[in-house]
């Protein structure tokens, strides 16, 4: 077996332009505060994962060492929350943990910590004349958490595990009966039996966001070890229970290639990928996968299996037309309450098909799926989502729903109702129905490419008959509602537009005056008198502020592009754009989850970061700006 020397683990690292991994020094590690609002994120492409923060300190209900997916990549149940560390070295005894409990930052572990690495996640503490390092990593594909320690000095370790046992989303409130179903496995050390329950740890976050933030953990006992410079001690939790060597798994996880995608893929229990919209508390949903497809997965290092499984998976799922929403974190039954999601599978597909042309691909799947989904619109379908014949636009919806990607409610009640004639929706219908004529005259089906071009004709008529504001120079957000919102840049950004030159240029101008940030595009204009600048607070002022202001990265990516497609990609435009990133990966570097890329921003200055620390489509957008950004077009 060969170890690194423990210096060399310790410097930063370059990755390529995809992903970092990325070093924190003492003083940042040391500050509390700085180093209690950076967190880190390890998964296993099963949809479980492990998350905390640099110092050590769990913020959040989310933050634990193991949280499984019993069904991948739903069925998620924290189980290993924590372990706290002792070492003992010269005769003294240096604890590396840190804990909240009411009036008590409990351990203080952090002021000993050295540095912090990432990818995965790597501590390194001075324990009098002793570095320890401890490593965590999650066996791909495996319910079970491995930590690894090493010395460069003679050291005693004790170990005492700490477990949950719960939904993610819960708390654990010493359950009667509790019981720990991990498998531990500890070469070499010695257990000592003293099961016991440590109440009230406290989760700051969940206390700042109106939530329940006291929580019981169990321990069974404590394990000993006696590490010997440059042998490691290694601790594993399973739900399995398998045997795994853990030296070689720990340095294929250092040598494993970065890759935006690696942190949200996941494969279903049935074999087929998906992709987690977020992490720390979304699994899987449709429109998120679509709308990140192309950006993780088509890109320099495209993984075009995982794109085709998620793809045809996804179309064989599909009810009257529609493409599932969501697939439930309990149960097997998918959600169809989405007008959007469907819409979005054509404009991943187009990407996919861009990067390759595969018959079989483009006969046995592309085509009867869109002919079915076409042809369910056309007729009408769940939700009141179809097309109005009197003028070929989309409507869905009525007023108690939310069918579209803005779908905060409260109490029932969309917060922002836009059902009927949505700009975004019949913007996506249009590209749905022109990708379609050109595939499937592709695959020879020529029926269907008529039809499709024929509708796409007289579509892009009435959609700016419709949409169009002259007296703005913008475009309406629904049939209902004058509001100045981002959806109307969907209609320059994505492949086909219905709108003459002079149009799209006109909505770049618009969006940009009132809905541009640094980090991505404000969902409502701040003139509006229904405008919320910060999100915070409880539940339902977070939900009231979700797309009344707050800005969405994901956004900036579309823009971008719509105002490179709409003014022309000169040199002094792509340089615009590529600075324009410059804010996001900043804070990809220095902020939030390290390495990635938070779901929303505050929309007033300083654009404080919110919402899931780790967004899919966040990522998938930087990543397919900084490329198009960069690409030489003929």
């Amino acid at each position: 077996m060969i170890l690194l020397p423990l210096s060399n683990l310790l410097q930063w690292k370059q990755s390529g332009p995809l992903m970092m991994k990325m070093r924190i020094d003492s003083a940042k590690c040391r500050d509390l505060d700085t180093s209690s609002r950076l967190e880190w994120l390890e998964t296993n492409a099963t949809g479980g994962f492990a998350m905390g923060t640099v110092s050590g300190l769990a913020t959040r209900r989310y933050h634990t060492l193991l949280t499984a997916a019993l069904t991948p990549p739903t069925g998620r149940r924290a189980l290993l929350a924590r372990v706290e560390e002792q070492v003992v070295s010269g005769g003294e005894t240096h604890s590396l943990g840190l804990v909240q409990y009411p009036g008590n930052l409990a351990l203080r572990g952090h002021e000993r910590l050295e540095a912090f690495e990432t990818n995965p996640p790597r501590w390194t503490y001075r324990c009098g004349g002793a570095l320890v390092e401890k490593a965590l990593f999650l066996p791909p594909g495996r319910p079970a958490a491995v930590l690894r320690y090493l010395s460069d000095r003679p050291v005693t370790l004790r170990l005492r595990p700490f477990f949950a046992n719960r939904g993610y989303h819960s708390l654990q409130h010493q359950e009667a009966g509790f019981r720990c179903p991990l498998h531990i496995d500890a070469p070499a050390a010695a257990f000592m039996p003293g099961e016991h329950w440590y109440r009230d740890h406290e989760y700051r976050l969940e206390r700042e966001r109106g939530l329940d933030f006291r929580e019981a953990l169990w321990t069974s006992g404590v394990y000993e070890y006696t590490l010997q410079p440059g042998e490691p001690a290694w601790f594993a939790a399973s739900l399995d229970g398998q045997p795994l060597d853990y030296a070689g798994a720990f340095a294929g996880r250092l040598k494993q290639e970065a890759h935006p995608a690696r942190d949200f893929l996941a494969r279903r229990s049935n074999g087929a990928w998906t992709l987690i919209a977020g992490y720390p508390w979304f699994t899987d949903w449709g429109r998120d996968t679509f709308i990140s497809l192309p950006g993780l997965l088509l890109g320099e290092q495209p993984l075009r299996e995982e794109a085709r499984s998620i793809l045809e998976s996804y179309a064989a799922h599909r009810a009257q037309g529609l493409l599932p929403n969501r697939f439930p974190d309990e149960g097997e039954t998918p959600e169809y309450n989405s007008a959007d999601a469907t819409l979005w599978w054509f404009v991943a597909a187009h990407h996919y098909l861009m990067h390759g042309d595969e018959g079989d691909f483009l006969r046995g799947v592309f085509v009867p799926a869109a002919g079915d989904i076409l042809d369910h619109l056309a007729r009408g379908t769940l939700f009141r989502i179809g097309v109005d014949p009197q003028d070929g636009l989309v409507t869905a919806g009525d007023p108690s729903t939310q069918l579209t990607w803005m779908d905060a409610r409260i109490h029932g009640t969309p917060v922002t109702p836009r059902h009927g004639k949505a700009v975004e929706l019949n913007a996506l219908y249009y590209n749905a129905l022109r990708i379609t004529a050109r595939w499937a005259r592709h695959a020879h089906a020529h029926e269907l490419a008529e039809q499709a071009f024929l509708r796409a004709t007289r579509l892009r008529t009435r959609f700016r008959e419709f949409f169009w504001c002259a007296s703005r120079q913008c475009l309406r957000d629904t049939g209902e509602s004058s509001q100045l919102r981002p959806n109307q840049i969907f209609a320059v950004s994505l492949p086909y537009t219905p709108l003459e030159e002079p149009e799209q240029r006109a909505v770049v101008r618009a969006v940009f005056e009132k809905l541009y940030t640094p980090f991505g595009l404000r969902t409502l204009a701040p003139d509006d008198e229904r405008y919320r600048g910060a999100y915070g607070g409880g539940v339902e002022a977070r939900d009231g502020a979700y797309h009344q202001g707050t800005v969405w990265p994901w956004l900036l990516g579309h823009y971008l592009e719509a105002m490179l497609k709409a003014f022309g990609r000169s040199p002094e435009r792509l340089e615009w754009a590529r600075e324009a990133l410059k804010p996001l990966e900043a804070h990809r570097e220095a902020e939030g989850c390290l390495g990635s890329i938070a779901e929303i921003f505050d929309g007033a200055p300083p654009h404080r970061w919110n919402g899931a620390p780790a967004q899919a489509w966040s990522v998938a957008e930087f990543e397919r700006a900084r490329r198009f950004s960069t690409e030489i077009r003929s």
